[in-house]
């Protein structure tokens, strides 16, 4: 009969943690613009800067502030798979795409940000610490007044990649615990990281678009769970 319990148990502490992941819940979404589900957004559209336009989004335009327009889309869920396509239509410019998440202290922030620039991409960190005096706090940015945490930038050398054509490329970036794989056209550019603050409830996607005015297209925006590991 002990040995029965022992085995009984054993299963639970399998079982527990399977249960636990099959029961998070990921808000996915599969946005073609064709036509826009305005609740995927968090913001009206159309507005001064972004419209859909040939069944694609489409943003342009400078907002007179230090940043250029935005795009906001909801999310929930830890282990997230996410891909999007976009290009651009004129000269210069670039597209920063960030993924916001818990920040492990009570407040949504920048977990992650890919910057796609039109000849290298650069990706950036942001953890996050209680510790004012932490070397790597974002200066002159103040802590979260809900969470009391203090963002902690953490800049990765650039990858040398041309991308100043007006082609259509795509993005992916897909989170498993604390490793995220990201990707852009197939194999054309791929890195992985594996940082303790990706291992959060993703909140956000914010698609920051500097496409002066001929603007930046995005389409096929899709956010499912991540594909279980084998072994994991």
């Amino acid at each position: 009969m002990g040995g029965v319990m022992i085995s009984l148990a054993r299963v639970a502490c399998v079982v527990v943690p399977l249960l636990a992941a099959a029961d998070e819940k990921v808000r996915e979404i599969h946005e073609t613009f064709e036509p826009i589900d305005l609740k995927q957004f968090l913001h009206p559209i159309p507005n001064k800067y972004t419209e859909v336009r040939n069944g694609v989004l489409w943003t342009r335009g400078t907002t007179g502030t230090a940043y250029p327009p935005m795009v906001f889309m909801p999310v929930e869920g830890k282990d997230l798979a996410i891909s999007f396509r976009y290009r651009h239509l004129g000269e210069g410019g670039w597209l920063w795409f960030f993924v916001d998440g818990d920040d492990g202290f009570g407040s949504v922030d920048h977990l992650l940000r890919i910057k796609l620039l039109r000849d290298r991409i650069q990706l950036e960190v942001d953890g996050h610490s209680r510790d004012a005096d932490h070397p790597m706090r974002q200066k002159r940015r103040e802590a979260d007044p809900v969470s009391k945490a203090y963002r902690l930038n953490e800049l990765l050398p650039p990858s040398k990649i041309d991308l100043s054509k007006s082609e259509w490329h795509t993005v992916t970036a897909e989170f498993h615990g604390e490793e995220v794989v990201m990707t852009l056209d197939g194999m054309k550019w791929t890195e992985t990281l594996k940082r303790p603050d990706f291992n959060a409830v993703k909140r956000k996607l914010l698609f920051m678009q500097n496409g002066g005015d001929a603007g930046i297209e995005i389409d096929d925006v899709h956010v499912t769970a991540a594909k279980d590991r084998a072994g994991t």
